[in-house]
């Protein structure tokens, strides 16, 4: 009798032991022993200095914040550059999800290359996150479960810098459109916009992403007689047909030229002297007030440039990220989506952000006026403010949305 008591003890202590055990491997999930997070850039090309390294050092500058681990394991930045290529951007994707155990991908600068990598990240049920292109297909057909649009897109910047000058009187528009999905949605989202207030559209004339020349689109926009030539491209070909319409005297002659995705480093490349007087949209401002001052000044110091909205959006991203798995207590697609669903994003930049169910994160977006050269006080003193678009009026409303996730 007392051995079966200690008998029956015994197996009642080992199934109480056996019962527990589950609970504690309920720990911590993180997959492999590392979070591995990689953005893939334009290093080389004509959008290096808006997305590039400094895209790069914005990420990590986010793991830093977390002291290079999340739930005590590692955290790991990969980068590669696509060369402004869908093909070689797909390919390091699909190699980073299927080889390295990539975690999440939390930027792709340009758009052509994110639309394809966005296929492969939902094939894999993997987090994607993108703060570079601006293609508004982005959260509408090609939408996706795991797939949140950062910083800005086309319809924002139409929304603000679009709408502002036909709201002056800028009524008459030609654009010179980079061919390719960022800028074909830049001047379909503006042309809407113009047409709506009661302007019209005299032409347009599509270029290939990276010519080094002008001369045909900027003369036949300076024939149109437009009140305003938009330049629907970025980067350096945003630059270089700045600097070939001053050359044509296109401004000098009467008409506007609108930079629809111009940056600050556009701003700094041509200098005051040719850049005062655009409009710009940005989703953030390193001039802001202390804290983005303060934050700007570290990030120059591994730069040597001040941030934009793409490089601002990414290390945005990434602490969100971060924050998400930390909270989910695992790496898990799935628990992290939700969480990064669930939270408001807060952080230096964005401030009381909100992940819709289309995928756009919702905030304020910026219009700005570049000073001229005088009202410049210092280095990277390039702004001022016209007007904050608040997130309810800056991005396309859910019931103009066709992604299918969106319920009506």
């Amino acid at each position: 009798m007392t051995f079966s008591k200690r008998a029956a003890a015994a197996l009642m202590s080992t199934a109480v032991a056996f019962c527990s055990f589950p609970a504690f491997a309920q720990g911590p999930r993180i997959s492999d022993g590392v979070v591995k997070i990689g953005v893939i850039e334009d290093m080389s090309g004509v959008y290096a200095d808006i997305t590039g390294k400094g895209a790069v050092a914005a990420a990590q500058m986010a793991i830093d914040e977390f002291g290079g681990k999340v739930l005590g394991m590692p955290i790991e930045l990969l980068s590669a550059d696509h060369q402004n290529k869908a093909d070689i951007g797909a390919a390091v994707a699909r190699k980073w999800f299927d080889t390295d155990k990539v975690d999440a991908i939390l930027d792709v600068a340009s758009s052509s290359p994110a639309l394809a990598i966005m296929e492969i990240a939902k094939e894999k049920k993997k987090i994607i996150t993108l703060s570079s292109p601006g293609s508004i297909r982005i959260t509408n057909e090609v939408c996706g479960p795991y797939v949140v649009h950062w910083a800005y897109d086309t319809y924002a910047i139409a929304n603000s810098t679009g709408r502002a000058l036909v709201e002056k009187g800028y009524n008459t528009w030609y654009f010179v459109t980079a061919d390719y999905a960022f800028g074909q949605s830049l001047e379909s989202d503006t042309s809407r916009v113009v047409k709506e207030l009661g302007g019209s559209v005299l032409g347009s004339t599509r270029h290939p992403v990276g010519t080094a020349d002008f001369a045909s689109a900027l003369l036949t926009a300076q024939g149109s007689k437009a009140k305003v030539v938009a330049l629907a491209n970025a980067g350096g070909d945003t630059i270089n047909s700045i600097k070939q319409a001053s050359e044509f005297g296109l401004t000098q002659g009467g008409q506007k030229l609108a930079a629809l995705a111009a940056f600050i480093n556009d701003v700094h490349g041509l200098g005051l002297k040719q850049a005062q007087g655009l409009t710009i949209t940005e989703a953030s401002y390193w001039d802001m007030n202390d804290e983005t001052r303060k934050w700007s000044r570290r990030f120059f110091e591994k730069v040597n440039a001040m941030p934009n909205m793409l490089q601002t959006g990414t290390y945005s991203s990434v602490l969100h990220y971060l924050r998400a798995v930390e909270a989910a207590g695992t790496d898990s697609t799935e628990e992290v989506m939700a969480k990064m669903r669930a939270t408001p994003v807060n952080d230096v930049f964005f401030k009381n952000g909100k992940i819709r169910e289309d995928g756009r994160m919702v905030h304020d977006m910026y219009l700005f006026e570049v000073k001229k050269p005088e009202e410049s006080k210092a280095p990277w003193d390039y702004y001022k403010l016209l007007a904050t678009i608040p997130a309810d009026k800056a991005f396309q409303p859910l019931s103009l949305s066709k992604c299918p996730l969106v319920k009506k």
